[in-house]
């Protein structure tokens, strides 16, 4: 069958342009079988990434129909009934047989599919990946692991450090500090390994504003785009219960947002938003500047009849109470 693909093809600080490549190909296909061919037989300026073609590299990510993806993992085939099941839901048919390849995002581009990875890296190194070296002083014995501490570094270690997760993620998009979904997921095996004696100081690091977990937005677009299945988000959950289980409330607005709001819906079953204002942006009236921040919208809702007087706990209050109260119980004996 014929497919057309459209290649978005850019040079180093110009505008992206659509490269157009008609190519007989099998539905079994990869992707990256297809660069190539173009570039054998089309055009040999066509720029990409690849290397090992079996899933194990991670250099020949890109975006492949609009998502992150590995070039040497996605078919013709799959990828042609994905798209037609999205033009169905949307009524936008094509007569076409069409998959477009862009670079990855969040990254600058320095020629057509090749994206300037710096950043991924830097990120990577500033939550310092590895185990800590003043574990490492005790010369009597090896680093021995039980199978249960070993298991749980086994999601994370499948990373192959692709930047699909990093090319998808809306955080790192609207925040240039965030360090990124790769470099948390990475983050926490060092938490969970039992060899590391650094925990304290790295939890302080990845609880630091929103350069750490709490600039995660929780879309879950990491998680639907890695390819190993590392789900980099849940590795960031686990890290935020850590950093909640080490901390108080009065640490930082982090922490408060989480505690209160858990707290409140205890209490309530919904929440109160006037004492979540007054709790976490103005730390029990201990913060000042944040309760004058409040005080703005307070009037605004005021003026507007929409502040109110009276809080009404829900329905089923209790039953709210007791699960949370379960899973708090489960948790503490885990």
């Amino acid at each position: 069958m014929e497919v057309i693909f459209k290649i978005i093809r850019q040079q180093q600080n110009s505008a992206p342009v659509v490269q157009t490549y008609p190519l007989e190909v099998d539905p079994g296909n990869t992707i990256l079988d297809c660069l190539n061919r173009i570039k054998w037989e089309q055009d040999g300026t066509l720029a990409f990434r690849k290397n090992c073609r079996n899933t194990i590299c991670g250099s020949c990510a890109m975006r492949i129909n609009g998502r992150s993806a590995l070039a040497c993992k996605e078919n013709v085939g799959s990828e042609i009934a994905r798209l037609q099941q999205i033009q169905s839901l949307t009524n936008t048919a094509n007569s076409h047989l069409e998959i477009t390849v862009a670079p990855l995002g969040n990254m600058p581009v320095i020629k057509d599919l090749v994206v300037d990875m710096s950043s991924f890296w830097d990120n990577l190194e500033a939550v310092a990946p590895y185990i800590s070296t003043a574990a490492r002083q005790i010369p009597e014995r090896e680093f021995l692991q039980t199978p249960q501490e070993r298991s749980l570094l086994d999601q994370t270690g499948n990373c192959i450090m692709c930047g699909a997760c990093y090319s998808e993620c809306n955080a790192r998009e609207v925040n240039p500090d965030f360090v990124g979904p790769h470099a948390l997921a990475k983050a926490y095996r060092m938490v969970a390994d039992s060899r590391d004696s650094t925990t304290e100081n790295r939890l302080e690091n990845y609880n630091e504003g929103t350069k750490g977990v709490w600039g995660c937005t929780r879309c879950l677009y990491c998680d639907s785009v890695c390819p190993m299945e590392v789900a980099p988000l849940e590795q960031i959950t686990k890290i935020k219960q850590e950093i909640l289980t080490h901390k108080q409330k009065a640490d930082t607005r982090s922490i408060r947002h989480r505690k209160v709001l858990v707290e409140l819906v205890k209490e309530g079953g919904w929440i109160d938003e006037r004492q979540f204002g007054l709790q976490v942006v103005g730390n029990y009236f201990r913060d000042l500047r944040g309760l004058l921040s409040l005080a703005p919208l307070g009037l605004r809702m005021i003026a507007k009849g929409k502040f109110p007087l009276s809080f009404e706990a829900s329905e089923g209050t209790e039953q709210v109470r007791s699960l949370i109260e379960a899973i708090q119980q489960t948790k503490s004996e885990v």
